[in-house]
């Protein structure tokens, strides 16, 4: 890390998969990442189980290589300061052959790649930490399995007993959230799906997403960041994802919708304890005064 980025607040969230980064928490980094914010990402797999079509692979030895390349494409549109790889496999959706790859994240020990986690908690010096909430926002085994190990790590990264392989000093971030699904928007898209004659049951490529279940668990909410300043450039990140269809997201009908109803995102405060009830508006409130949104020129 430079003395440049010591010197700034620094953001680290720790996600699963190439685009979680965007289609998740885009605006956030995005939002951040222009208010002077040291902002990175530790993904934890190269998205190999994902449906990919032929036509995306063409120079690309693998699936693993064309999303690795599309999330450093959107990582360079965010603005992230820094992008860390876990090096574990995608482990697919559930029931799927990919959870029993010896690779898979999933099969691996919860305390190993929390360990990986911690070190990297101590490395950056996080500020703030943002992962997945408990159900990893639409049960992904990979999305739950991070949400644990990031709760693990925060507590071994902070643990003067827990000696890292680096020999690190101890860390605790200020705060530490998780992100949500703004459940209104899930429970308007699941009346939508079957006003059309869709089954919200069974959503997605491989119809193995149940956006009903899904939007019946609510968590709280405890902080709200309204990205529509960078709403663009989360758009523009969303493109390098063309593989997920990430640019599908960003025109037609879909756009003004989420522009409406999906321009900010939730989350719920893990650390410290939320007490007084209010929704903060800065992921940083309490720890540092940061500057205006400031929007890079265009030449």
């Amino acid at each position: 890390m430079t003395d440049d980025h010591k010197a700034k607040p620094v953001l680290l969230a720790v996600l699963a998969h190439p685009d979680d980064e965007t289609f998740g928490m885009g605006g956030t980094l995005a939002y951040y990442a222009r208010r002077n914010v040291a902002t990175h990402l530790i993904c934890a797999t190269r998205g190999e189980a994902g449906d990919v079509d032929e036509e995306y692979l063409k120079g690309y030895r693998s699936i693993a290589e064309r999303r690795e390349a599309e999330l450093r494409c959107a990582a360079g549109k965010l603005g992230l300061a820094g992008v860390y790889f876990l090096g574990w496999r995608d482990s697919g959706m559930p029931g799927s052959a990919d959870n029993q790859h010896p690779q898979a994240l999933i099969q691996q020990p919860l305390e190993q790649v929390a360990a990986q986690i911690a070190t990297y908690i101590r490395r950056l010096k996080p500020d703030v930490l943002i992962t997945f909430d408990p159900i990893g926002g639409y049960r992904h085994p990979d999305h739950i399995f991070i949400h644990q190990a990031t709760v693990e790590a925060f507590r071994m990264a902070a643990d003067e007993n827990w000696q890292d392989t680096e020999h690190l000093p101890p860390h605790r971030p200020a705060k530490f959230y998780f992100q949500t699904i703004p459940r209104g928007f899930l429970r308007f898209i699941v009346r939508l799906l079957r006003l059309f004659g869709k089954d919200p049951h069974k959503y997605g490529r491989n119809r193995d997403i149940d956006l009903v279940a899904i939007s019946e668990v609510d968590f709280p909410t405890h902080a709200v960041i309204d990205y529509r300043p960078v709403a663009d450039i989360r758009d523009e990140a969303s493109r390098c994802h063309a593989s997920q269809g990430g640019g599908s997201l960003t025109g037609g009908l879909f756009a003004p919708l989420r522009r409406i109803f999906a321009s900010k995102e939730m989350y719920m405060q893990y650390y410290p304890e939320p007490k007084n009830g209010r929704v903060e508006r800065d992921l940083f409130e309490g720890i540092v005064q940061l500057p205006p949104f400031k929007r890079e020129p265009k030449f």
